[in-house]
């Protein structure tokens, strides 16, 4: 009898390790990745202190896990999920979506489709991709398009000179000419070349100013991309700190701008500034664009901050990484853009809504 039962005890105790045994590697593979270090030796220890009673404390290996009722909001620290994905590709679907079916209104109401003029200087892989990707929406969202391709060998003047015909055809309500250009060729002189009205780009010296003045008439199609994509969230961004990291002309400024606009308190920061970690770990919201890999760390992002990357760069290993350390930023933001997928298809969707607006409320003085 005795016999018996140290071998049914024997037996109880093999169960009971592998049991443990299982369920620490179920453990393992839910929390490695959500949780610090420490803050995993210290759930170990947790286990094993209470080893007879394991079914009620460890979570479920399937689906989404509970935390075990010892561990304390404080143990797992204020977050016990990673930041939420701003899904950019999903929005822009859905923005052109939403033109193209303003645009069967249209056309259906006996108006013209919208038209957009894209012009690209040179034999850039990456311009020319990008131009590509526009000349796709446009097809999408039935816009008529026309494309220019001019060698890079092409004089100033004669890019005046298709600005200038561009500037006086009534079917085109948007001329863009793709950047960067030729380093012979004046880059601010073909911008302001463009009428206003016709600037769907958003670069336009009148259109900033307006922009300053809380009046906009056509945005910078990646700031307010951008600001599409903080909508998406459903947060309230009035009163909320910003930081922007960038100073360009394109993005950093006018993005400035937009969050000023939407009642955010501003603070731009460049090549000069000093404490860029300090400015960024009280940011409740930091939008990157500086075109510098992992420029902003991870463990600077503040709790439940939005985190929007503009960033498009290559690593060592050929990928293409933002300017923010996604991985740890994710653990700590509330939300956060993925890149690529992110802010890039914003900015398409923005250019097509921004040629909308000028086809219906700039030239055919539509208002609805």
């Amino acid at each position: 009898m005795r016999y018996q039962t140290a071998l049914c005890s024997d037996r109880l105790v093999s169960v009971n390790v592998a049991r443990i045994l299982m369920m620490t590697h179920c453990l393992v593979k839910h929390f490695l990745k959500k949780i610090l270090k420490n803050k995993v030796i210290a759930l170990f220890s947790a286990i094993f202190d209470h080893p007879l009673n394991l079914s009620s404390r460890l979570p479920s290996c399937r689906g989404h896990a509970k935390i075990a009722p010892h561990i304390s909001s404080a143990t797992l620290g204020d977050k016990s999920v990673s930041a939420k994905i701003i899904d950019g590709k999903a929005i822009a679907a859905e923005l052109k979506t939403k033109i193209a079916n303003d645009v069967k209104a249209l056309t259906s109401q006996g108006h013209r489709p919208p038209g957009l003029a894209v012009v690209l200087v040179g034999s850039d892989f990456a311009s020319q991709k990008y131009v590509g990707s526009k000349i796709k929406s446009c097809e999408e969202v039935g816009f008529k398009s026309k494309s220019y391709e001019m060698p890079t060998e092409t004089k100033e003047s004669e890019l005046i000179e298709l600005i200038d015909r561009l500037n006086e055809d009534a079917s085109i309500d948007g001329i863009l000419v793709q950047m960067p250009l030729p380093e012979h060729i004046n880059a601010d002189t073909i911008v302001e070349r463009i009428k206003v009205d016709k600037d769907v780009d958003g670069f336009h010296p009148f259109n900033i100013g307006r922009l300053a003045q809380r009046r906009p008439l056509l945005e910078s199609c990646t700031p307010k991309g951008i600001m599409t994509l903080l909508k998406s969230t459903g947060e309230e961004i009035r009163g909320k700190d910003a930081v922007v990291v960038g100073a360009s002309n394109h993005v950093g400024r006018p993005m400035a701008l937009e969050l000023l606009l939407a009642g955010c308190t501003v603070i731009t920061t460049h090549r000069f500034t000093k404490n860029l970690e300090g400015h960024i770990r009280n940011a409740d919201i930091v939008v990157v664009a500086a075109g510098k890999p992992g420029l902003v760390k991870g463990e600077w992002i503040k709790e439940g901050a939005i985190v929007v990357d503009v960033g498009i760069n290559r690593d060592n290993n050929n990928k293409i990484v933002g300017d923010v350390e996604f991985i740890a930023a994710e653990q700590k933001a509330g939300w956060i853009t993925p890149v690529p997928g992110g802010v890039g298809p914003m900015t398409v969707a923005t250019l097509m809504e921004n040629t909308l607006i000028a086809a219906k409320q700039l030239h055919l003085g539509i208002t609805n």
